[in-house]
């Protein structure tokens, strides 16, 4: 039997999904996720299938392992819904490790689980630079910290949250709005299978959030219904009334990179397109 393993969510989800797999118990199969943001609905999922998801946190140019969830003798205590909380961050960076969030004019803001900006690393063993690419390089390294161009928040404990890639995040009214909060949220769904959420031009707010939604077998909801399971995350604080997307669309598939990752750049593309035709009521992307 099969203890633990490391991928990146998509797998995971493409095991739960599989027909041959239906009825396979899974009890104590650890399973330590990066690549991607693992959602709360894909944590849930697992964990009702015997699973124990744990977050993760790396990159190419770190090597990759910058930090993991722990779960500590406090938190063992701690009710459900706490402890999954902290199995989707990010986690405590490991030995060696300086983390720290950096604002727009260069600032480090407080580890409060609140202040939110770019994730900044140092290391001993980090990428120096990229071969022949000078200018990628200098961006890569400012003042001693190398800039991983990810959205974050660190909390009291240490821990790292990933709200958003930079280039990822939706930018309205004058705000960001994380498009992996969003997408979490939308996963608790259960008529949710897979979700991806951008940002589109608009005239008024400058940005707003675009879902795509992939539902279960035989499962069907309208854009109401997902509006209005959102609303108690309004109502919560989770997020404001504006950032319940008011343009959703059920897709069969949602566009991956070649190692599992949402494709947003096609993603965003393809959506100005429909947006173009005039036929954004689409089921599918080519």
């Amino acid at each position: 039997q099969v203890t633990f393993s490391h991928c990146v969510p998509t797998i995971v989800q493409m095991l739960l999904n599989a027909k041959a797999a239906q009825g396979t118990d899974f009890k104590g199969w650890k399973i330590t996720i990066g690549g991607s943001a693992l959602t709360r609905g894909l944590y849930d999922q697992a964990k009702a299938r015997g699973m124990n998801l744990i977050a993760a946190y790396g990159m190419s140019e770190t090597c990759p392992l910058i930090s993991g969830a722990h779960i500590n003798d406090e938190l063992l205590k701690a009710d459900e819904d706490t402890r999954s909380t902290f199995h989707l961050k990010a986690g405590v960076p490991v030995v060696l490790v300086d983390a720290a969030i950096q604002a727009a004019d260069g600032s480090f803001l407080p580890a409060d689980g609140s202040s939110q900006g770019e994730l900044v690393l140092r290391a001993p063993w980090l990428t120096q630079g990229y071969y022949n690419e000078p200018e990628k390089s200098e961006e890569l390294w400012a003042d001693g910290w190398l800039h991983t161009g990810d959205v974050a928040v660190i909390d009291e404990m240490a821990n790292i949250e990933i709200r958003d890639r930079i280039k990822d995040v939706i930018k309205t009214g004058g705000e960001w709005l994380s498009s992996l909060t969003l997408e979490g949220l939308i996963s608790r769904h259960e008529a949710v299978r897979d979700v991806a959420v951008v940002g589109v031009p608009d005239e008024r707010w400058g940005e707003r959030p675009f879902a795509l939604v992939v539902l279960g077998e035989g499962r069907e909801l309208s854009a109401a219904e997902l509006q209005a399971f959102l609303e108690p995350a309004v109502a919560e604080g989770h997020i404001n009334k504006w950032a319940i997307p008011q343009q959703i669309a059920v897709v069969s598939e949602i566009p991956k990179t070649s190692v599992g990752k949402l494709d947003k750049k096609r993603i965003r593309s393809e959506i100005a397109r429909w947006q173009k035709e005039g036929s954004a009521e689409q089921t599918s992307l080519s």
